[in-house]
C-alpha cells in the first residue's frame, strides 16, 4: 500500500503544481478507491495532504511575485464559517451520496479547467492587471471565498478548480496570479477544515505520510512544467481525465445506493 500511496501522491503533486490546486478533486477518489479508505476518512485525509502540498507549493508561487495577498486573505476568511458548516455536514451524510456528489463535482471541475482560458478581456498570461478594484470586486471575493469553504469542508478537496476560473474569469487575474493567490487560499482553507475534525479521529496516518511527502516533491516539478508548457495543454488533458473518472465514481455511487 505504501508504494501505491507514493505513487499516487507524485500524480497529485505534479497536478497541483502545475494547476493551482484543481488535482486534488482526484485525491478523494485515489484514497477511496485505490487505497480502500472510507469516503469520511478520504475527504479527512485529503485535507492533510492538499493543505500540505498547496502550502508548499505555494511558496515558489510567491516568490515569483504570483501571490495576491489581499484577495487571498479575504477568499480564505470568508470560508471558515462556510468550511466549518462543511465539516459538519460531512459527518452527516451517507458515503455512496458523498461519493455521487464527488462524481458531480469533478464534472464541475472539468467545466472550470476547459475555461481556465483567458477571455476576450482577461489578462493574459505573463500580464498583470492592478489589484484592487470596488465594491463588487470585494462582494465577488466574499461569495466565492463561502463557496470554496463549504467545498474544503464538505469534500475535503482545496477548491482550485474553482478558485483559480473564478479568478479569471470574473475578476480578471492573469493565470499566474490565480495560481498562486489559489494556493495559499486552499491551504488556509484546509487548516480550518482540519482543526474542525481534530476532536474525530480518523487520520490514516500509513496512508497520508507518504502520500503527502511524495506529493509534495512533486508539486515542484509541477511548477516546472506549468513554467514550461501552455496552460490550456494542460488543464484539456486534465479535464478529459477527470470526466472519466467521474464517470466511474458516479457508477459505483450510484451502484451503492440501489
Amino acid at each position: 500500500m505504501t508504494l501505491l500511496a507514493v505513487g499516487l501522491g507524485l500524480l497529485i503533486g505534479l497536478v497541483v503544481g502545475a494547476l493551482g490546486g484543481g488535482g486534488s478533486v482526484l485525491t478523494v477518489p485515489a484514497l477511496v478507491f485505490a487505497l480502500g479508505l472510507t469516503a469520511q476518512a478520504a475527504t479527512t485525509a485529503s485535507l492533510v495532504i492538499v493543505g500540505i502540498t498547496s502550502a508548499v507549493a505555494s511558496v515558489a508561487h510567491a516568490r515569483s511575485g504570483h501571490t495576491r495577498w489581499r484577495e487571498g486573505g479575504l477568499l480564505a476568511a470568508a470560508g471558515i464559517p462556510a468550511s466549518l458548516a462543511g465539516t459538519w455536514l460531512n459527518q452527516l451524510v451517507a458515503e455512496d451520496v458523498l461519493l455521487l456528489c464527488f462524481a458531480a463535482l469533478m464534472l464541475v471541475a472539468a467545466a472550470g479547467m476547459l475555461l481556465r482560458r483567458a477571455p476576450d478581456g482577461a489578462a493574459p498570461e505573463g500580464e498583470d492587471v492592478p489589484a484592487g478594484g470596488g465594491g463588487r470586486h470585494w462582494l465577488r471575493l466574499a461569495v466565492a471565498g463561502s463557496g470554496i469553504g463549504f467545498l474544503t469542508g464538505f469534500l475535503g478537496v482545496g477548491g482550485g478548480f474553482v478558485i483559480v476560473p473564478a479568478l479569471v474569469l470574473a475578476l480578471h487575474f492573469p493565470i499566474a496570479a490565480a495560481v498562486g493567490t489559489s494556493l495559499m487560499v486552499i491551504a488556509l482553507n484546509a487548516v480550518v477544515a482540519l482543526l474542525a475534525r481534530a476532536g474525530t479521529g480518523g487520520f490514516e496516518w500509513d496512508v497520508i505520510v507518504p502520500f503527502t511527502t511524495a506529493a509534495v516533491l512533486a508539486s515542484f516539478v509541477g511548477k516546472q512544467v506549468a513554467d514550461r508548457l501552455p496552460s490550456h495543454r494542460l488543464t484539456q488533458g486534465f479535464a478529459v481525465l477527470l470526466v472519466l473518472v467521474a464517470a466511474y465514481v458516479g457508477v459505483r455511487a450510484v451502484l451503492g445506493l440501489i
